[in-house]
């Protein structure tokens, strides 16, 4: 019997957290709309309803980007807005100007948490080997799933794309290619609400005319360095000496550069297992200063350290040893770890005990990815949730220690 040809799906809700909020807000469709704003927003939209239902607040009656005053960061943009040049993780004020018209929503995690967890259950009714990559993203294996092999997996993608509208009125795009290198290029091809799908003998006509950027790990700062020498295309990637991109780029970032360019790529798609840590991180669409960009960046501080403690909350599991990433504008990472005594899974003292890592790094210079992570993971049954009441003093001393001895950074 012949073996089956490996076909892994990238599959991308398209702009999910505006298209949630337009599922509350229809009379928006037509609008820009970006997502980001706090209680200020939120009790301004409240305002604005009074007794109507959330569909009839006429559109004149929503909060503009231009009217916002205070500074913060997007979390997303529908389409409409995105094609004004606004995107996530961009500063508020800076979309202001770019898009002045555009209705600025609060942001409703709980909302997009159940829409997730719903899209990811559709799936798994279909297609049972799934890896999880984040609220509105995931990776597919269609390889042995009935369909997964008809049309190079579009009939199946198909079903998936329309089992997922049926059931929550969103749209998604996926990609189906080889590996996961591929069918995440795949997946941005045909947005929104497309499929796209790629063979290895499609790896010169569709992969190589692509900018190297296209390549899922290859930052401004690295695609800077090869338009410095003369590679722009993932074709030009692939045909540069491999020796030579090990030189300039160090010998794994280099190797994996020649490889991914040549669309080579062995990962699985890993399905839940016991998790040894807990983890959340943003990338920023520019660099940004713990000092001159310190609004911005507490906010998204807060809501990565809340988000680490919703997980743990959701999957049952405290943590031990907090820490935070970095990624400077030359790529390097730095990361700093904290253990404590008592286990938790408080948004608090994570992001307290988050706080005081950050201090032990030089914050002088610009970062493009912020990330907070808890390991040293122990479920959470019930004998635990007795010695975790029992310890409480103790979460209150590090919750006074971080407190008392670390100021704020961001």
């Amino acid at each position: 019997m012949t073996e089956p040809i490996r076909r892994i799906a990238h599959l991308d809700m398209d702009a999910f957290y505006a298209s949630v909020e337009l599922l509350r807000y229809p009379q928006l469709k037509a609008e820009p709309v970006v997502v980001g704003g706090g209680g200020a927003i939120r009790e301004q939209l409240r305002h604005a309803q009074g007794e109507l239902a959330t569909h009839e607040i006429p559109v004149d009656a929503f909060p503009r980007l231009k009217d916002y005053t205070g500074r913060g960061v997007l979390t997303t943009a529908n389409y409409i807005a995105r094609s004004f040049g606004v995107g996530s993780a961009m500063g508020t004020m800076k979309a202001a100007k770019l898009c002045p018209q555009a209705i600025l929503l609060p942001v409703d995690f709980e909302e997009y948490r159940r829409f997730s967890r719903r899209f990811k259950e559709i799936i798994l009714e279909i297609a049972p080997l799934m890896e999880n990559r984040g609220v509105d993203e995931v990776y597919i294996d269609f390889t042995d799933v009935p369909g997964g092999q008809r049309e190079g997996g579009r009939v199946l993608a198909r079903l998936i794309q329309k089992s997922i509208f049926e059931a929550t009125g969103l749209t998604c795009s996926i990609g189906v290619a080889p590996n996961k290198l591929l069918a995440k290029m795949a997946s941005e091809f045909q947005k929104p609400n497309g499929i796209s799908i790629v063979y290895e003998t499609d790896l010169q006509q569709k992969i190589w005319p692509l900018a190297a950027r296209k390549i899922n790990g290859i930052g401004p700062k690295a695609d800077e360095k090869l338009k410095a020498i003369g590679v722009q295309t993932i074709g030009e990637l692939a045909a540069f000496d491999p020796t030579d991109l090990v030189q300039r780029f160090g010998k794994s970032y280099g190797a994996w550069m020649h490889e991914a360019a040549w669309g080579r790529d062995d990962r699985p798609v890993e399905t839940e297992s016991e998790p040894v840590s807990m983890s959340r991180e943003t990338t920023f669409e520019r660099d940004l200063h713990a000092v001159h960009d310190k609004a911005e960046l507490g906010e998204v501080f807060t809501e990565l350290c809340e988000s680490v403690a919703r997980d743990l909350q959701r999957k049952g599991y405290l943590g031990r040893t907090i820490g935070i990433k970095l990624r400077w504008g030359n790529f390097k990472i730095a990361t700093r770890d904290i253990t404590i005594d008592a286990a938790t899974d408080d948004a608090k003292i994570i992001r307290r005990t988050a706080g005081l890592a950050l201090k032990r790094l030089d914050l002088s210079q610009r970062f493009r990815l912020l990330g907070v992570r808890v390991g040293k993971l122990e479920a959470k049954n019930s004998e635990q949730k007795q010695h975790i009441a029992g310890t409480e003093s103790a979460q209150s001393a590090i919750q006074m220690i971080v407190s008392d001895r670390t100021p704020e950074l961001f």
